[in-house]
């Protein structure tokens, strides 16, 4: 198959999200994928240009060393709000092209405006189209005003799509209420590499690189330091009750827009059981997780998150970890209870449940990997290339 993806985020420095397991899977397995994606971190390290030239990336890997996937990124303007209005034109010269050239026998959406482009290009050659769906995407929109009219494109875009893949129960009914025909909805769950994210896997090193010691329980985060992950209520919990619990100690892997707020906090209260690990190899990160004893989502309740489940949820549990997790409707959902996952209420009720689970954290462990063996990668994999041959032969 030869298979065109777009997407509105930056392939080569965020994830690795589903569509990079997936298409590097698919990569693998001979399939020819295409992926034109947008530098939405761009202001972070923006040296004064206006415009950013056209640029492709040839044999991308960022999870499986021998796949291989080639990356086109449009044009844009590097202006604040244009940005997204240049969209519309740099990549719908750029979805054309790659259908003249590539010839793509299906088109996967993962997107707002350049995935209703996409659509509605494919539409009229003929080629299956696919809306993917791994967050309720408009709630994402940076700028208040912007949402109801991105809500609007994603709509029209999963109301005319063929098929409607979510990656849980959650969001395969915020698609249906968006607009999707039940019928063409299918939930297609986040999936693990069991063998890199494994229990017997041991982080000492991790600890002794810290100066983490023995006897210290450690909570750890990782991913995109959004600025409603709850990491900041829980940092200044932990630094309010330091006294209380000393061994306590949250290990932060990732970067982000909380980032600086979180050095702040660190350096002003001096609290030293605050560990910022920043951006770290992907290959890394079972260490890290091997080197925790309970690991955290405490993120906020609001609408981006009711109905996601990261992936990092089955990363951590797959290592045997246990998880304390706001109550997001998804994840609940999703996991249930007496699974290894347990709920507060809020992000500031982290470190004292933590003091609780750290005494079953064996225990819950065991029932987190458990939660989590049969979802293997390789089988996510094997449905998701069957959908989509199906959808081309149907065609």
């Amino acid at each position: 198959m030869r298979i065109l993806v777009v997407q509105e985020s930056d392939w080569l420095s965020r994830g690795p999200h589903q569509q990079h397991h997936l298409m590097e899977k698919l990569a693998l397995r001979g399939h020819k994928v295409r992926v034109i994606d947008y530098e939405i971190t761009w202001r972070a390290h923006w040296k004064g240009e206006l415009y950013s030239r056209r640029k492709v990336f040839e044999r991308v890997s960022k999870i499986y060393r021998d796949a291989s996937v080639t990356v086109v990124r449009p044009a844009i303007l590097k202006i604040p709000h244009l940005d997204f209005l240049s969209i519309i034109f740099s990549h719908t010269g750029e979805i054309d092209r790659q259908m003249k050239e590539f010839k793509p026998d299906v088109v996967i959406g993962f997107g707002i405006l350049n995935t209703y482009v996409a659509m509605r290009l494919a539409k009229r050659r003929g080629i299956p189209f696919v809306y993917y769906l791994i967050d309720a995407l408009h709630t994402l929109v940076p700028f208040g005003p912007y949402q109801p009219i991105a809500r609007a494109f994603e709509s029209m875009t999963l109301r005319e799509a063929e098929k409607v893949l979510a990656i849980n129960e959650e969001l395969r009914g915020y698609a249906v209420g968006m607009g999707a025909e039940f019928g063409k909805t299918t939930v297609l769950r986040a999936g693990i590499d069991l063998k890199r994210f494994n229990p017997r896997k041991r982080g000492d090193e991790i600890r002794r690189s810290f100066g983490i010691q023995k006897r210290d329980i450690v909570l750890l985060f990782m991913g995109w330091l959004y600025t409603f992950s709850g990491l900041r209520e829980v940092t200044l919990e932990l630094n309010r009750t330091k006294s209380k619990y000393p061994n306590l100690k949250l290990l932060v892997v990732g970067d982000g827009d909380l980032l600086p707020d979180l050095k702040s906090i660190k350096s002003e209260c001096g609290l030293e059981q605050l560990i910022l690990a920043g951006r770290q190899p992907y290959d890394r990160i079972p260490d890290f997780i091997s080197a925790s004893d309970i690991c955290l989502l405490p993120a906020q309740d609001n609408a981006i998150m009711q109905s996601i489940v990261p992936i990092k949820m089955y990363e951590y549990m797959a290592c045997a970890k246990p998880v304390i997790s706001t109550s997001l409707r998804g994840i609940i959902k999703e996991f249930g209870h007496g699974n290894g996952v347990v709920y507060v209420d809020k992000p500031e009720s982290v470190i004292e449940k933590a003091d609780e689970v750290r005494l079953s954290a064996h225990e819950l462990g065991e029932k987190a990997r458990l939660c989590v063996e049969k979802c293997d990668w390789d089988i996510i994999s094997d449905d998701f290339e069957a959908a989509l041959k199906s959808l081309i032969e149907k065609d």
